[in-house]
């Protein structure tokens, strides 16, 4: 069964702390959507996000810091 992409261009994003100064490297995520962290490139925020289960977003980012 085929889950319709949620509408994010109301998201709130916000740029990952271990982006680049220069801003050439940014990755940037969005909060409030149940389930799942829309993940996307600064620098084409019109392509599409990935959009990874909450739960897997959680593991890498303990697995990053760890």
């Amino acid at each position: 069964m085929h889950t319709p992409r949620p509408n994010l261009t109301a998201a709130r994003w916000r740029k990952s702390s271990y982006s680049s100064a220069q801003g050439n490297e940014c990755v940037e995520v969005a909060d409030g959507i149940p389930g799942l962290v829309p993940v996307r490139d600064s620098k084409t925020p019109h392509s599409p996000a990935l959009l990874l289960p909450a739960a897997s977003w959680s593991a890498f980012v303990h697995s990053v810091k760890h």
